[in-house]
């Protein structure tokens, strides 16, 4: 096992749209950074979407920094376009990727201030205390840590999906799944499945395995759909809700929770259908199926969880980030308990969008930092 320790200015943690967007400004303004990813290949979370998705029915792909717009057939799957167009731009941009590499932890390293194995002229000066980036490699082989100045974590969400505790889920002895399992309807053809979740991908679960077999719809809440398309004003006024939320300090809340459903052509079809019949939340699992709020027994084959995901932030779990009030406050992308860390991807950065703003922030934002941290006291 390899002991030694590395020595860089930035780590960034995640080759995702964040992650690379940063890449991009870090190369282009000078700074020593090492790129560290967990999957196999490029695309990050990409990689993992569903067959269905095609660049059709996506969300919409903002283009990487440097780079053209996605150029793909309308039905491309999303999980070989996307993938396919961060590749071209690693390669394009020489972005030296480790991976797959997953980062465990992210720590204080006072030791080493002041330590000998730093070079006098290094740009990787200790004050204030650098941190120590510890991970592994394939196989759970631990890699040598590195020293850094700042961490640039841009790990998303989809390693943490969430799914609520119920009473009686262990004994269902049908299928349960998550989001991020999901494949394509075909695999629940003749079954009954309940989707649970009030989001964009619950709606399309349920349009497609409606196709193929019987679905039931359960939310918390009752969904509100609202007219007309999503405005560029309205985009404006939930970033900077969300800015706010992260500026207290505050959880941040799903994509729906902010920006709302919107009718289309065919949610008004599936409505026609009666596909969009929610229930509300049932009240336990039982091995067949569920109890409902009213007390009656529904029969289920399958409990397909489209319930969001939590923040992958597991690896800055000793740095103290969350305040008391259950999030991160963040001064832009620099977490105000802790500037060393930048969260990309995260907040208001959370759309590909975002992503790219945030990135090229991050960096001029740090930049300042460095210079404030080299001026003669």
């Amino acid at each position: 096992m390899e002991t030694s320790v590395r020595i860089t200015d930035v780590v960034v943690i995640g080759a995702g749209q964040a992650g690379l967007s940063a890449a991009y400004h870090l190369r282009r303004r000078g700074l020593e950074f090492v790129i560290l990813d967990a999957e196999g290949g490029p695309g990050g979370a990409w990689r993992h979407r569903w067959d269905s998705l095609t660049m059709a029915t996506v969300n919409g792909i903002r283009e990487l920094p440097g780079m053209p717009e996605v150029d793909a057939d309308a039905a491309e799957p999303a999980n070989r376009a996307v993938p396919a167009y961060f590749a071209d731009f690693e390669e394009r941009f020489e972005i030296p990727v480790e991976r797959p590499v997953r980062v465990t932890l992210v720590e204080d390293d006072p030791a080493a201030v002041g330590s000998a194995d730093l070079p006098e002229d290094a740009a990787t000066d200790p004050s204030p205390a650098p941190l120590l980036v510890h991970s592994v490699g394939p196989d759970g082989v631990r890699r040598a840590p590195i020293r850094t100045r700042a961490v640039f974590s841009a790990t998303g969400t989809w390693t943490r999906p969430f799914v609520p505790a119920l009473p009686g889920a262990a004994s269902f002895r049908g299928r349960q799944l998550h989001t991020v399992e999901y494949v394509r309807a075909e695999d629940f053809a003749g079954q009954r499945v309940a989707v649970v979740g009030g989001g964009i991908s619950a709606l399309g679960f349920l349009q497609e395995i409606a196709g193929v077999g019987e679905t039931l719809w359960y939310t918390r809440r009752e969904p509100v759909f609202e007219e007309g398309d999503f405005t560029e004003e309205a985009g404006r006024q939930v970033i900077a809700g969300v800015i706010d939320q992260v500026r207290q300090g505050l959880p941040v809340g799903s994509v729906v929770s902010n920006t709302g459903l919107r009718w289309t052509p065919a949610l008004r079809e599936a409505d026609r259908r009666g596909i969009l019949r929610r229930r509300a939340m049932f009240e336990r699992i039982t091995e067949t199926g569920v109890v409902e709020a009213d007390g009656t027994a529904t029969e289920l084959d399958v409990i397909l969880w489209a319930t969001g995901f939590r923040h992958e932030l597991r690896h800055l779990r000793t740095l103290g980030l969350r305040g008391e009030l259950g999030g991160i406050a963040l001064d832009g992308t620099a977490a105000v308990e802790d500037p060393r860390i930048h969260l990309l991807g995260y907040g208001p950065s959370a759309s590909t969008i975002g992503a790219n703003r945030a990135g090229g922030a991050a960096v001029t934002a740090l930049l300042r930092t460095f210079e404030r941290e080299t001026v003669p006291a």
